[in-house]
């Protein structure tokens, strides 16, 4: 939403994109001049822009296959995991997941749909008139006993 006031503010001003856009321009200023001067950000901004940076060494230097809680127990100083969890997100960094998804159903296109017992009826007169249930399984799915 920024850069597009950024892109468009010489055309049509902040004020009248501002009015048609959700966003006060107060907050639009606000939000350049923080863009400016680094030193009017929050402390917590302030601290996940050094962190952004560790985060990003020790997933590289672990040939980014590292997830958040490798990556959190390699940082050697205290942070929360929840906190490198919300800067991986955000910059983008995902570990590896090791092994095959597993897969319960396999569904088949050409098979025929069940028929519709109740002909989509839901509402009913009066309560425990019709009891619904759907409990499909595939029979290539793998019996889990």
């Amino acid at each position: 939403m920024f850069a597009f006031i950024d892109d468009h503010r010489e055309a049509h001003g902040v004020e009248p994109i501002c009015k048609v856009l959700p966003i006060a321009p107060s907050t639009y200023y606000d939000h350049v001049a923080k863009r400016i001067d680094p030193s009017r950000l929050s402390a917590r901004a302030k601290r996940d822009e050094a962190l952004k940076d560790e985060v990003r060494r020790v997933f590289d230097a672990n040939f980014r296959v590292y997830g958040v809680r490798k990556v959190w127990r390699q940082l050697g100083f205290d942070v929360a995991r929840c906190t490198v969890a919300r800067l991986m997100k955000a910059m983008g960094l995902e570990g590896i997941i090791r092994g095959k998804p597993i897969r319960t159903t396999v569904s088949d296109k050409a098979a025929p749909c069940p028929l519709d017992h109740v002909n989509r009826q839901f509402h009913v007169s009066a309560p425990n008139m019709l009891w619904v249930a759907d409990f499909t399984r595939s029979p290539h799915s793998r019996d889990p006993g």
